[in-house]
């Protein structure tokens, strides 16, 4: 073939055309996330840390820093001579007032989603209930505060009427007692949280299989039994991202009890500290300019957070793993 020949070949082949692509759109989108998610969690994050091992000092507005290692570490956690663990007792404080709140808001939430996404029963205005379920929700937690607060004062109307009841003594306060004001405090958390935990779980009830239900009634299981052997197991990630997101914001509890029962701005929960979190504790640390040990304390509750979590994760997340492997050995 001459040279002619195959000039005109190549010359009447079509040429393909550059592939437009569009992938760089996506990163574009989630580019102003991760810069927001860089500015305002990691980089506070790193600098919590850096601040841990320094000793900040400010006298008279002279202020000095110093690097002081692990010592306020061992301040904090009481290892020091002369310190008090702080930290553990009001870590307690904490996982007290979650625990009271987080074991009644799953349970009710669990009966609740069941009960709505029955469809033997077939609930009618479930979007009414969805609604007034959900309200407490969005009720701002400064406004539950005092409103609670003024129900349950020494001569508020509930404790009046549960003294004209006989439930409690004549001389009984509520603000005054420990297990009174833990009890209130926990019982704001679950009214407040078990609207969307209640939605959560109606989500991921509607997401299971109808045909498990109808072949597990085939098979003679009753409600009971649909419900532990069918729900509950298909529901597991569900509730393990219920479990983790309470433990987190249980952990980091500051608005309800530093509104609750403290006088003026002191951060110290009433009656006799029994009521101080872990984050109050940090705020007031902070207000006092102490924030080396301020920071000490926030990566200790970052540690705790993030031990509990893996636990959450280890405890359910890996189960159906196990049963495999035991099932293959």
């Amino acid at each position: 073939m001459s040279d002619n020949a195959v000039k005109t070949v190549s010359a009447t082949k079509p040429r393909r055309r550059k592939k437009v692509t569009h992938e760089w759109y996506g990163y574009l989108f989630i580019l102003p996330f991760f810069l927001v998610y860089l500015g305002f969690q990691v980089y506070p994050l790193i600098n919590t840390f850096r601040w841990s091992l320094l000793n900040y000092v400010d006298r008279y507005g002279n202020v000095t820093i110093t690097f002081n290692g692990l010592k306020g570490f061992a301040d904090v956690l009481g290892i020091t001579a002369g310190e008090k663990a702080y930290f553990f007792k009001y870590l307690l404080n904490t996982v007290i007032m979650w625990i009271g709140g987080f074991i009644p808001q799953i349970i009710i939430s669990l009966l609740i989603a069941a009960w709505l996404t029955n469809t033997i029963v077939k609930v009618r205005g479930q979007g009414a209930i969805k609604i007034l379920t959900y309200m407490p929700n969005i009720i701002t937690a400064a406004s539950i505060s005092v409103l609670f607060a003024s129900l349950f004062a020494q001569y508020g109307p509930v404790t009046a009427l549960l003294k004209k009841m006989g439930v409690i003594a004549q001389d009984y306060n509520f603000l005054d007692s420990i297990a009174g004001t833990r009890g209130l405090i926990s019982f704001i958390l679950f009214w407040m949280w078990y609207g969307n935990t209640t939605l959560l779980l109606i989500a991921g009830m509607l997401g299971i299989n109808p045909s498990l239900y109808e072949a597990a009634s085939i098979d003679g299981a009753n409600g009971g039994q649909r419900f532990f052997r069918v729900t509950l197991p298909l529901l597991k990630p569900i509730l393990l991202f219920t479990l983790v997101t309470s433990a987190v914001g249980g952990l980091q509890m500051y608005d309800i009890p530093s509104l609750f029962n403290v006088v003026g701005s002191s951060y110290v929960g009433n009656p006799a500290d029994s009521t101080t979190t872990v984050t109050m504790y940090i705020m007031r640390l902070y207000n006092s300019k102490n924030y080396g040990k301020a920071s000490v304390v926030s990566v200790l509750l970052f540690i705790v957070t993030l031990i509990v979590s893996l636990i959450l994760f280890k405890v359910m997340g890996n189960s159906d793993k196990t049963k495999k492997k035991r099932a293959r050995a």
